[in-house]
């Protein structure tokens, strides 16, 4: 019934906005005297509030076309390495002329980098800052989840451990010696699906992983969204959370947990912070600062595009990783037999990254990875703390791109380079 309501709702208000655009054109013109009056400015203003607070938003388009490599610029194409009806796997794929160009003679493959974006209400593309702060030390993968309510109810199930299966069929594609980065969400399964690669002896398995702001165990510095997943029965989320797809999108029938449900969540904890930015975008408007109005519809742009999650996926995350702490328990199983182990992990090296003031996923969180992984060697790990950074600017930003990447980095290339040196080790 809810979802019917928002979209009741979005349909109601299409007259006032196409009204509030129409408007806001003629306002523009140079023909209508007021238009460069405060009046005028101030309604064109408020006409262009009202049309984007009330739009839809689909789905966001990568938008990078090049990258600068040695300041030679190198062209880029998003382009699909492995798809599945839930999973796309893109490569952001550079121009190999350019790129030869670009680098040294005889300098070796840029690395793999395999960048597990979270299934937690948002696209793949809000990651768009990190893909291009690895983009010029890597050859960047990432996985661009479907939304649920697109995908028709004949597909079936998708689930925690399906998506533990899906890395792991993308970390094999791309190949042995790759680095796999999880943010946010990912962390859990995807330390999981590596633990599975380590304990089969698999040849495919990733030189490095490294998550960032992940769950691993929410016990530690629990944020307010982890009190709320614990004060509340499992019933209660069946109960309020999930909701039913209606027509005409493809997914009609299918039970989801929403995504405008998780925005207005995430938006409900700094509700302040947002009013004021919508506010501050209005006196931009009229000011005709068309710099920070455009900082502003680009982070919004991004921000309110949302995708459903399938119910089963949402509700045993919550069982799993925010209830029960199964992974930091040592009860985690994948499809309720098989143990997972992260202790099996020998010779993929880990990192941590966590935010100073990350009131998503507090400190000590990400860093438990460590206390599970006990069989590797403490050479092989690092742990870091950004100062001044909360969870988006823990993968997104200027303290990101001159401080986190950087290290990130460093540690891939290290690792990178044992793989090669074995490699060398083998050949003779």
């Amino acid at each position: 019934m809810l979802y019917s309501l928002v979209e009741l709702n979005r349909a109601a208000m299409a007259p006032m906005r196409l009204a509030a655009r129409a408007g806001r054109m003629a306002l523009h013109s140079s023909m209508n005297p007021i238009a460069n009056t405060d009046y005028g400015k101030a309604l064109i203003a408020f006409a262009d509030v009202f049309e984007s607070a009330t739009r839809y938003y689909g789905k966001p388009e990568w938008g990078i076309e090049s990258v600068k490599i040695n300041s030679a610029p190198v062209g880029v194409t998003p382009t699909v390495a492995w798809k599945s009806p839930w999973c796309n796997l893109v490569h952001f794929r550079k121009d190999p002329d350019a790129l030869a160009f670009a680098r040294k003679p005889g300098a070796s493959p840029l690395p793999r980098m395999l960048i597990v974006a979270p299934l937690s209400g948002h696209y793949a593309t809000l990651l768009r800052g990190t893909v291009e702060g690895f983009l010029p030390t890597h050859d960047v993968y990432i996985t661009d989840w479907a939304d649920a309510r697109m995908a028709p109810v004949w597909l079936g199930r998708f689930d925690l451990d399906d998506y533990m299966d899906h890395v792991r069929k993308m970390i094999t594609h791309i190949g042995p010696g790759a680095h796999v980065l999880g943010v946010c969400q990912p962390g859990p399964p995807v330390l999981a699906a590596i633990s599975m690669m380590a304990e089969d002896d698999d040849p495919n398995r990733p030189a490095s992983m490294t998550f960032m702001g992940s769950p691993i165990d929410t016990r530690r510095s629990p944020t307010v969204p982890n009190e709320l997943a614990e004060e509340r029965d499992f019933s209660w989320f069946e109960e309020n959370m999930i909701h039913t797809v209606p027509g005409p999108y493809p997914g009609a029938f299918r039970r989801v947990y929403p995504g405008f449900v998780q925005l207005a969540s995430f938006m409900n904890m700094n509700w302040g912070r947002h009013v004021d930015a919508q506010w501050r975008f209005f006196n931009h408007l009229v000011e005709g600062d068309g710099d920070n109005a455009g900082k502003h519809r680009e982070f919004y742009d991004e921000y309110l595009s949302v995708l459903d999650l399938t119910e089963e996926f949402y509700l045993q995350t919550i069982l799993r990783v925010f209830q029960e702490h199964h992974l930091p328990r040592g009860i985690m199983k994948y499809r309720y037999t098989r143990q997972i182990r992260p202790e099996k992990i020998r010779d993929v090296a880990l990192m941590t990254v966590e935010g100073e003031k990350d009131d998503i996923s507090g400190i000590g969180q990400t860093q438990a990875a460590h206390d599970l992984c006990t069989s590797l060697p403490k050479e092989m790990q690092l742990d870091y703390i950004q100062p001044g950074v909360g969870h988006y600017g823990v993968f997104n930003g200027n303290r990101f791109r001159t401080e986190i990447a950087p290290r990130v980095t460093e540690f891939t290339r290290r690792f990178t380079q044992r793989e090669l040196d074995e490699a060398a080790l083998d050949r003779h």
